[in-house]
């Protein structure tokens, strides 16, 4: 694992530079310090997990390595507990506060986490209720089990480059709608995908780069070990809040933001009211979901002087490849990664016919040398590779001269009337008409054609002295521009204007929920009006 040699080599060479830097007073580690502090929770932590009577069975893919949580609202806490424990034998899983407590509960018991550090006042009693024999403890009771041992670090174990075949953490997939699903990365898994990164992303020797988000999204989490691994800075925050991380970027000098896109959007509407604060930076790394043409026009407009880079990625699968223009659906493949577009009901065969040829909508399957082994058997029975090593995230998308073109999950591709119709596409036609805000495709039922596509569109509200107003297209306008920008399969049939369009809690929109809402509103049974949901 590349963090824990690079962190101990800067914590010899350059002790003072900052590795982990929060948003609060007092909040900040130096690699020196980092490496004191791992020592310190590693005993903390071991011991915890040794005092248990019961402890839980760890999941048998982690080869008996015991499990360690955290489930804080903290990103400064969360990231040096993952950089602390990474140079020990021990695997870290952070789990988000913010899911629905089943699934919190669900994800702990059933993988065999045996330690939860939090700050939930509900998650201890769920977990008890639920039979499990974990130990769980709230940030100040650890801090506190920590000091114990300050006195005596010469004496405590210490961080080491550990054998890269070991797993050191659990991650998981979204835990918004469904249960997740968790799976592992070895340190062998990460030291390629920390090689994919550095080589296109630059996170370089004493960078200062910003990445506000939990430690939960994986973005952010990536974001943690390829600082460190490189021997720069990360300096993190526990939400998106404009003025105070403009005062930050200029205060700490940050050059380099990692985020999802709709923070990116944040940051540059706050660059073009006061672009004194953001003259440091200078690139900007996107992931998580796909980046609009308006935002990267908008970022154009207010840092031009920034480069823009947005990725395409999985977690269970590494870095991908990217896009340095347009709306980041064609993607250059990064060296090393190999790519496959699949027919779905033949994908796991790995033959001939189950590839596509160039041009040709199916599964997109990688090979490279972060691919996870699968999934922890006791949340999931579904297949993440092959026999031959290949995995898949159900992504959907065709090869163009050499490049992938993404299209969505399997569940955004939909069949009307005879043609398959990607309902992301739908939804980046329309990028380009004045007064509208978000968007969202949804098929709905059609006894003729099985499913038809409808546009669910956001209403866009300013507030002013004089009140509330709202600009939004005519019903034609919508239409003509449809059928200037899409092919006739894509063309919505039906129009709704909703009030908030369903969201998960890391602000993705909710596709599914989208179309229950729309179909409820149109039932008869409820009140459109209350549901906010109009149809034009």
């Amino acid at each position: 694992m590349p963090i824990t040699r690079k962190i101990l080599e800067v914590a010899d060479s350059t002790p003072d530079l900052p590795a982990i830097v929060g948003p609060a007073p007092g909040e900040s580690l130096s690699y020196a310090q980092l490496v004191t502090d791992s020592a310190h929770m590693f005993k903390s932590v071991s011991m915890l997990h040794a005092e248990q009577s019961d402890p839980p069975a760890p999941a048998p893919e982690t080869g008996g390595i015991p499990i360690t949580a955290v489930s804080l609202k903290s990103a400064y806490h969360s990231a040096r507990i993952v950089a602390g424990l990474a140079g020990f034998r021990a695997v870290s899983a952070t789990v988000d506060p913010r899911w629905p407590m089943e699934h919190q509960v669900h994800v702990i018991t059933s993988t065999g986490i045996g330690l939860v550090i939090t700050d939930s006042p509900d998650l201890p009693a769920a977990l008890a209720n639920a039979g499990w024999t974990g130990t769980a403890i709230s940030l100040k009771e650890f801090h506190s089990h920590e000091s114990q041992w300050v006195d005596g670090f010469d004496d405590l174990a210490q961080p080491t480059v550990r054998d890269g075949a070991e797993p050191f953490l659990m991650l998981f997939s979204s835990g918004t709608t469904s249960a997740p699903k968790a799976f592992l990365k070895t340190r062998e898994q990460y030291r390629n995908n920390f090689a994919v990164s550095s080589a296109y992303l630059e996170p370089d020797p004493q960078v200062q780069t910003l990445a506000p988000g939990p430690m939960s999204y994986s973005l952010t989490l990536y974001a943690l070990i390829e600082c460190l691994a490189s021997g720069g800075s990360i300096h993190v925050a526990d939400e998106f809040a404009p003025i105070e991380i403009g005062t930050r970027i200029a205060q700490e000098k940050i050059s380099r933001i990692v985020a999802v896109p709709a923070v990116v959007q944040g940051l540059a509407a706050a660059a073009l009211r006061d672009p004194e604060r953001f003259t440091s930076v200078n690139l900007m790394v996107v992931g998580g979901a796909n980046l609009s043409a308006r935002t990267r026009d908008l970022v154009g407009a207010a840092l031009p002087d920034a480069r823009l880079v947005s990725y395409y990625g999985a977690a269970e699968l590494g870095f991908i490849g990217d896009s340095r223009d347009g709306d980041g659906t064609l993607i250059s493949i990064y060296d090393g990664i190999k790519v496959q577009i699949r027919d779905p009901k033949l994908a796991l065969s790995d033959g001939p016919a189950a590839v596509l040829p160039d041009g040709e909508l199916g599964e997109i399957w990688i090979s490279g040398g972060a691919v996870s082994d699968g999934y922890v058997s006791s949340t999931s029975s579904e297949h993440l590779r092959d026999a031959a090593g290949w995995g898949t995230v159900h992504d959907m998308g065709r090869t163009v001269d050499g490049k992938i073109s993404l299209a969505g999950r399997a569940g955004d591709i939909i069949a009307t009337g005879g043609h398959k119709v990607s309902l992301p596409e739908v939804e980046r036609a329309f990028e380009t008409l004045a007064g509208l805000n978000t968007v969202c495709a949804v098929a709905l039922p059609s006894e003729s054609l099985g499913q038809i596509v409808a546009l669910a569109i956001e209403e866009r509200v300013s507030h002013s002295k004089v009140g509330k107003s709202s600009t939004f297209p005519s019903k034609s306008e919508l239409i003509m521009h449809a059928r200037a920008n899409l092919a006739p399969q894509f063309v919505p049939r039906r129009w709704y204007k909703i009030d908030k369009l369903p969201r998960t809690v890391g602000g993705k929109i909710r596709r599914g929920a989208t179309a229950e809402l729309i179909v409820l509103a149109e039932s008869g049974g409820h009140d459109a009006d209350q549901l906010g949901v109009q149809r034009i």
